[in-house]
C-alpha cells in the first residue's frame, strides 16, 4: 500500500505533498518514513493530537478537504486515502486541491467504489450496513469527471486485491481473515461498525460468520463473491499546467 502511493506520486526528497484526511498519520509516517517531506491535513483535533506524538519531521494542520489552510500552490502532490467518501462536498474538494496544489503535480486517492463494494462477502453477513456504506462512495464516473470539471487530467486508475499480508484495518482487510471481525477493538477502527452499522445486526452477523468459519460454510460464501473488479482502487491524475493542450 505506502509503496504504491509513493511510486504513484513520483516522490522526490526536495518536493512536499499534502496527505489529506490523515487521521492519526498512519500512511503520511509510512511515507515521511521512505523519504517523502509530508503535512497532513485533518478536521479532528483529538486523532491530530494522536499524530503529533509522532516524533518525526511532520507538520500537521486541522482543516478540511474544502477548506485547507494552505497557500496557493503550495505542494508538489497530494494523497488521500479512504477518506473522499467523508468529504461534504466532493467538488469543492477538488476545487481546493487545484488551488493548493501547483501545476503539473500528481493527486493520487485511494478508495472503493460502489461496484467493488457489492463484491465484498461482507453483504452476506451485514447486508443493511454495506448499504449504507456503499451509498456512501462516490462512483468512479462521477470521480473522472469532477477531476476532468477541476482542470486534472491523465487520468489513470489501478485496481487493488486485498494481500494476505496486509497490515492495514480497513473494511475490507479482513477479505482473507474473517476472523478478524471477531475482534471488538478492530471493528471499533472501522467506520462502517462503529458508526454505521446496526448493533442487532453486527450481533447477528457475527454469530453466523462465527458459525460459519468453525464449520467451514464460510468459504463458499466467500468464493461466491469472487469477481475481478478489484477490492479497491487507486486514482491518479494532474494538475492541468499553463498552456496546456488539455486547457
Amino acid at each position: 500500500m505506502t509503496s504504491k502511493l509513493y511510486d504513484l506520486m513520483a516522490v522526490k526528497p526536495d518536493k512536499s505533498y499534502l496527505d489529506i484526511g490523515c487521521g492519526t498519520g498512519n500512511y503520511t509516517i509510512a511515507l515521511a518514513n521512505k523519504g517523502a517531506d509530508l503535512t497532513g491535513v485533518e478536521p479532528s483535533a483529538s486523532m491530530l493530537d494522536i499524530a503529533r506524538k509522532h516524533k518525526g519531521n511532520l507538520k500537521w494542520l486541522q482543516g478540511y478537504a474544502e477548506q485547507i489552510p494552505a497557500d496557493d500552490n503550495s505542494f508538489d502532490g497530494v494523497i488521500a486515502t479512504l477518506t473522499i467518501h467523508h468529504w461534504r462536498n466532493l467538488n469543492l474538494a477538488l476545487k481546493e486541491i487545484n488551488r493548493v496544489i501547483k501545476p503539473g503535480g500528481t493527486v493520487v486517492f485511494f478508495t472503493a467504489t460502489p461496484l467493488q463494494m457489492q463484491g465484498y462477502w461482507l453483504n452476506y453477513y451485514f447486508p443493511e450496513m454495506m448499504k449504507a456504506s456503499i451509498l456512501q462512495m462516490p462512483s468512479l464516473a462521477a470521480i473522472e469527471s469532477l477531476l476532468d470539471n477541476n482542470e486534472f487530467t491523465d487520468t489513470a486508475t489501478e485496481k487493488y486485491f486485498i494481500q494476505d499480508d496486509l497490515q492495514d484495518c480497513f473494511l475490507y482487510a479482513g477479505k482473507n481473515k474473517p476472523q478478524m471481525y471477531l475482534d471488538d477493538d478492530v471493528r471499533k477502527g472501522i467506520s462502517s461498525f462503529a458508526a454505521i452499522a446496526n448493533a442487532d445486526e453486527v450481533d447477528s452477523g457475527l454469530l453466523k460468520l462465527s458459525a460459519d468459519i468453525e464449520s467451514g460454510a464460510f468459504n463458499p460464501v466467500k468464493d461466491s463473491y469472487k469477481n475481478d473488479n478489484g477490492d479497491y482502487l487507486f486514482i491518479s491524475a494532474k494538475k492541468i499546467e499553463p498552456n496546456s493542450q488539455y486547457k
